[in-house]
Order: structure tokens, then sequence, then C-alpha cells
């Protein structure tokens, strides 16, 4: 007697049937619409990199969710884990072929090896968009323009994204003596929601002495309107009498563009806001949906302006965002606002017999040149059966060829009113699903 495999995928990985792929391809052709308006426009890259690329810069936990292993060749390989890093050795690899500024979007997956959760999983989907070689103010604020117009055309409702700046945290880090610990300090500060205060104080007291860490916990508290927590931030990083430094100055510029363009509304400067990975240098942001915050950051990133110098001697300063696709249709899902549907097609055409495959072929064929998304149903079973068919691929229109298949004549059937109207043309069909 033959032995089965029993059909299972890996904890963390999923099958998506074609309801929840359909709704995935929808979003992400909005996004991409979004992107696109912008003057965006896409790359892709291998999904196995050498382990060097993938780790040079990361280190910490990332390296230990990275799926490593060695291939065939005995080479130190790895899955990548996000599209940043990706897409530095891409920079640096092709950078006499492409024109700076130069504005890309990858989506596609990244594994990490981390534990599963809501909306949280070991392959997943990025969404990837960035600008390379530029440096200011106006890439920065694109960007979170961006963020804030492509969230909100999914139907998320209104967002909220919470901003900070590297640059001026690492000016209070090194005022308070500790600038050598940073990488400790700042993955440690982006864990402070998970793990709470106390425990975040204690972590922070192992690498900065127990007084320090209170001033760090306390400058990561901040709050009050954007402008008052701005020059707070600033007065800490560079004392008491001091003028804006230079990452002051930025954020009060990207401010004053957020206000000329009537969106101010949606951002907070925020200092806890810090992102761990170490390849950050400038401006980190996080985005949460108003109507469900506990869901998380649902798009977030940075500037990174040293991370093509691991590739090569020029440092080409950049600037990106990253969309969690996954935990975005996990928080649309809870809120009702993601539409699933088993089919893309409009109608069905209902076979009539094998021997009409042409003829039907032929009409869909028509109708399709005419922009109406048509399938053609391929197994003669009778009509009732053929109606349940559609109902459970939620085609709601089934048209029934009649006697003689060249004939231009049709019986459309209302599947949801159970209703026929004989003597239908191909161009009254064809009009009818246009508009």
């Amino acid at each position: 007697m033959a032995a089965y495999i029993e059909p299972r995928v890996l904890k963390g990985f999923r099958d998506f049937l074609p309801s929840a792929e359909i709704a995935r391809k929808d979003l992400v052709e909005k996004i991409e619409k979004s992107f696109r308006s912008f003057g965006f426009v896409p790359i892709d890259t291998p999904v196995l990199e050498y382990a060097e690329i993938l780790l040079g810069k990361s280190g910490g936990d990332t390296e230990k969710q990275v799926y490593r292993f060695k291939d065939h060749g005995d080479r130190d390989v790895a899955l990548r884990f996000d599209l940043t890093v990706p897409f530095a050795r891409f920079v640096a690899e092709h950078r006499q072929e492409i024109p700076l500024p130069f504005k890309r979007y990858h989506i596609a997956k990244v594994w990490r090896g981390e534990i599963t959760q809501r909306g949280r999983y070991r392959e997943f989907t990025q969404c990837d968009f960035d600008i390379v070689g530029s440096d200011n103010a106006a890439a920065d604020f694109e960007i979170l323009l961006m963020m804030r117009k492509t969230i909100s055309c999914l139907g998320a409702g209104e967002v909220a994204i919470h901003l900070n700046h590297r640059g001026l945290f690492n000016r209070f880090l090194s005022r308070l003596g500790v600038l050598e610990k940073s990488a400790d300090i700042l993955r440690t500060v982006d864990k402070l929601a998970k793990i709470g205060r106390e425990e975040t104080l204690k972590l922070l007291a192992e690498s900065a002495g127990a007084g320090k860490a209170r001033e760090i916990l306390n400058y990561i508290e901040i709050r009050g309107t954007f402008d008052e927590t701005l020059e707070a931030l600033n007065a800490a990083a560079v004392g008491p009498g001091g003028g804006f430094c230079p990452e002051a100055e930025r954020l009060a510029l990207i401010r004053r563009f957020m206000i000329e363009t009537g969106i101010e509304g949606a951002f907070t400067l925020d200092p806890s806001i810090t992102r761990g990975l170490d390849y950050y240098t400038g401006i980190v942001y996080e985005t949460f949906l108003t109507d469900m915050p506990e869901l998380g950051s649902v798009c977030s990133g940075g500037r990174y302006n040293n991370l093509t110098g691991l590739y090569l001697k020029e440092a080409v300063p950049g600037v990106g965002s990253s969309i969690g696709i996954d935990r975005l249709i996990a928080g649309l899902e809870s809120l009702g606002r993601l539409s699933s549907r088993p089919t893309y097609a409009d109608l069905a055409i209902a076979c009539t017999g094998e021997k009409n495959t042409g003829a039907a072929q032929a009409l869909a064929e028509k109708l399709r040149k005419a922009g109406v998304l048509c399938e053609v149903f391929l197994e003669e079973d009778k009509l009732p059966k053929q109606f349940m068919l559609a109902e459970k691929k939620g085609i709601k229109w089934i048209v029934i060829p009649g006697e003689d298949p060249l004939k231009d004549s049709f019986t459309l059937r209302d599947l949801v009113k159970r209703e026929n109207r004989e003597g239908v043309s191909s161009d009254e069909i064809r009009v009818r699903f246009m508009f």
C-alpha cells in the first residue's frame, strides 16, 4: 500500500487561497499606482545573497533571525531578511547605470526566523520605496508624503506617523558621554513599547549606568506639540543656550513642508522612535492605523546615508520606507475594510458542449477586448450546477449560449435575482459590463 506524505506547511509560512491572494494583489496594485504617481520605478533582486552582503551592517537580533546555510558550492549564503540591504548592494553594483537621485520601489518576499504572532510571519511580503543620491529635507519629506498618501488610499482610514531623528539622538548620547554604546541603547529603546518602562530602564542601566539610563528614558518620554518637542530635544542635545543644531533644523524644515501641504495633523515628533537597525543615520519613522494602533507599525523606515559605504568608497545617501503588507492586511481584515473575492471575472459563459468551445471563447475574447473580465466554463454540467459554480466563485452573471453557437443571441442570467433575460446580443452584454 502506498505511503502518502502528509500535506503541511512550515510554522510561520502560509498558503493563500484565491480570495486571499486576490485581495493581496488588489492591494499591491493600489500601492504600485500610488508609487508610480510620484515617479518611482520598480526593481528586483535575488532571493539569495552572500551572507556577508546581508549581515555586514545588521548585527544584533537581526543576525539571529536570518535563514543562513552553505549552498552546494559550500558558499556562505542567506535568504534576504529585508529589501533595504540588497538594495544597497544593487546601488553599489549598478551605480553607473542608474540616474541619481534614483527613486525605486520593490515588492517581494523576505524571510526571518522570528516568533510568529498575529500579522507577523517567517515568510512575508515587504514593500519598499526609496530615494538614493539625495540628502536633503525635500527627499525626506517626499517619502513621508508617499507613506501617508499610499496607506490612506488603501481604505485604512486615518494614519498617525511618528518620527524622530537619529542624528539628534546621537548628539544627546554624545553629550552624555555614551555615544560608543549607541547601538545597544538604540535597540533597547526600540523595544520600549514591547517590554515596558521598567525593563527598558534596567537594560539601559546595563549599557549606560543607572543615572544616565534615567536621563535617556526622560529624553525619549518628552512630549508636547511638534514644535515644543523639537525645542526640548534640541536643548537636551546641545545643552542650555545652544542654537538649533543641523538635525533640528532639518526637522523644522520638514515640519514647514507638512504645514504648507496641509498634512501636519498626521505627524507626531516622538523621541522614542529610534528603529533598532544600525544603518539609520537621520530621520526615522513608524506609521500606525488610527483606528487600530495596537496592530503596531505598518510602514516604517528612515535615512541611511552610510549604507552603501560597505560596498563603495562613495557613500551614496538614501532615505526610504517599507510597508508591511501582511500586517496591513491583518489590520484591514480586523477593521472590515478588506474586500475579498474568489475570482476576477465579471461574468461567466456556460458550457453547452465541448464542441462549442471555439464559439464560447470567441464571444469571451470579444468581451475581454471591451474590458469585460470573462471566464469560460469548461465542463458540460447541467445548468443549475454551472449556476452553483458561478455563485461559489462570486460571479453574479452567466451567459448561456443558444442552440446555434454562432448566432449572436444569448440568455443572460442574473444569479442574484434568479432571473433570465432572453435574446441578448454580445453588444448588449458588452455595454452592460463596461459601466
